[in-house]
């Protein structure tokens, strides 16, 4: 079995935790307000704008010996850089402010996932980021696309509303096998266990933050 094959089978209890979050489940039966999903964009803002900075960290503090995977770390980079503000437009589209949610404070449940991410990187292993990867990548790839459909559909949004979720649906799907193939080549047994572990606390954190949104 591969590496990325161990991974998804050792995270598959911690995932379901996020996927059984009550917001995601009444969302699948069309159950979701507008002023869920602009909660929903909100808090994916707040996250999603620390992607480069922790980007940057990951990959400065990588060892030399892995520098094939510093030169990934460029690639995620450079694909990455500017999603924040499709968010943003998204939520100006839903007739939100903008800048008073770029100027805001994210709720605890964000703060938290996204300190865990500093802390990770900079005071235990870079490497066990990508436990975030798994996480945000892989849900970005089995619920993006098909939600925003349910979304549109139920509140009567504008396409212009829906970029950062599509554009992640079909973006991640390439950045899936990019991931596999990047795991499957990280072969130290230590690495190998903080990366599950941080996959299995992400699952863990971001759950919460769904948990955390309006329940109506």
């Amino acid at each position: 079995m591969s590496f990325y094959q161990t991974l998804q089978q050792e995270t598959e209890t911690a995932r379901d935790y996020l996927l059984q979050a009550p917001i995601i489940q009444a969302c699948k039966h069309g159950d979701i307000s507008q002023n869920q999903y602009i909660a929903f964009l909100t808090q994916a803002y707040h996250h999603v704008k620390h992607t480069l900075p922790l980007l940057m960290a990951c990959g400065s503090r990588l060892h030399e010996r892995q520098e094939w995977l510093r030169e990934a770390v460029a690639e995620y980079i450079e694909e990455e850089t500017g999603h924040q503000e499709w968010i943003l437009n998204d939520l100006a589209a839903c007739g939100a402010d903008k800048e008073t949610i770029r100027h805001g404070q994210p709720a605890i449940e964000t703060e938290l996932m996204v300190a865990y991410a500093y802390d990770l990187i900079q005071r235990v292993e870079p490497v066990g980021f990508f436990g975030m990867v798994q996480v945000l990548e892989g849900t970005s790839v089995n619920l993006a696309t098909p939600m925003s459909h349910i979304i549109q559909q139920k509140l009567g949004l504008p396409d212009t509303a829906f970029s950062y979720l599509r554009s992640h649906g079909s973006l991640d799907q390439d950045h899936i096998q990019f991931f596999a193939e990047l795991m499957n080549r990280i072969d130290c047994p230590q690495q190998q266990q903080r990366i599950i572990h941080s996959a299995r606390v992400f699952y863990r954190l971001y759950g919460d933050i769904f948990r955390s949104l309006p329940k109506q």
